[in-house]
């Protein structure tokens, strides 16, 4: 798979993750009156995070949002904190990662910088997958407790417990979408691996100089400029080489000598 459809599959996903989790955060339909009991009512409740809705037999639907914020359970607060937290890491990893795609190119901007933004949107969006599916799993847990603490009580005679409340399709919703940016997440990290620009290796090349080498010895040895003079006589027309005189140098005819 090449980078480029990595990370626009990546985006892709973590879109409809941060849309589901959104959607999910604004249903009413967290948790779901039960009806095994009672399969026939005039009245059908349900409830979100938001505000408890009433659906009565003839349809109409009623429905009161909750005026208080203290009042509410602290596991209840916490997921409505952990779901709004989960929505704002994953619209700004969106906005990042809009600018962080490869097929988009805006300016100068280098691979370097890409895959550094590629990166910070991945775990943006990772990081809201984990919040939303905390959420929901918090909320389901919550209702579990309930249910049977609630049943536990009905079958004991100890109060007659009419409304019981199990799962409903927000938190499959949820569920689904924390897995989603969760999933979006992993690949936009996969994604920057490629996005990186490979090292530049330098190999050692010898240069060879042009014209005679110059060779470099150490100890005892002289170093060689390459411009010595040649040890072989030279012999031009007309000059030969004179006797040595005794101081040892060498001694040449003068022009004077041919006439």
């Amino acid at each position: 798979m090449s980078t480029t459809i990595c990370q626009v599959t990546g985006f892709l996903v973590s879109l409809l993750g941060v849309g589901g989790t959104i959607m999910a955060t604004a249903m009413d339909t967290w948790s779901t009156q039960d009806l095994y009991d009672n399969p026939v009512t005039a009245v059908f409740q349900y409830q979100g995070l938001w505000r408890s809705c009433v659906r009565q037999s003839s349809g109409f639907t009623e429905c009161r949002p909750y005026f208080t914020i203290l009042g509410l359970p602290a596991m209840f607060q916490a997921v409505r904190a952990l779901m709004i937290v989960g929505i704002v890491l994953g619209i700004l990893g969106l906005l990042v990662c809009i600018f962080a795609l490869k097929c988009i190119r805006i300016g100068s901007m280098e691979d370097t910088a890409k895959a550094n933004m590629t990166l910070t949107s991945g775990i943006m969006f990772i990081i809201a997958g984990l919040c939303a599916i905390t959420g929901v799993s918090v909320f389901a847990n919550m209702l579990v407790t309930n249910f049977w603490m609630s049943t536990t009580n009905m079958y004991q005679g100890m109060q007659n417990v009419q409304n019981r409340y199990t799962f409903g399709s927000a938190l499959f919703v949820g569920w689904v979408a924390g897995g989603l940016a969760l999933v979006g997440g992993i690949m936009m990290c996969l994604a920057c691996k490629g996005l990186i620009p490979e090292e530049s290796r330098y190999k050692a090349v010898s240069y060879n100089a042009s014209g005679r080498n110059i060779s470099y010895r150490t100890g005892p040895y002289k170093v060689g400029s390459g411009y010595e003079a040649d040890p072989k006589p030279r012999k031009g027309m007309g000059y030969e080489e004179g006797p040595r005189s005794e101081d040892g140098r060498r001694s040449y005819p003068s022009k004077y000598d041919y006439v």
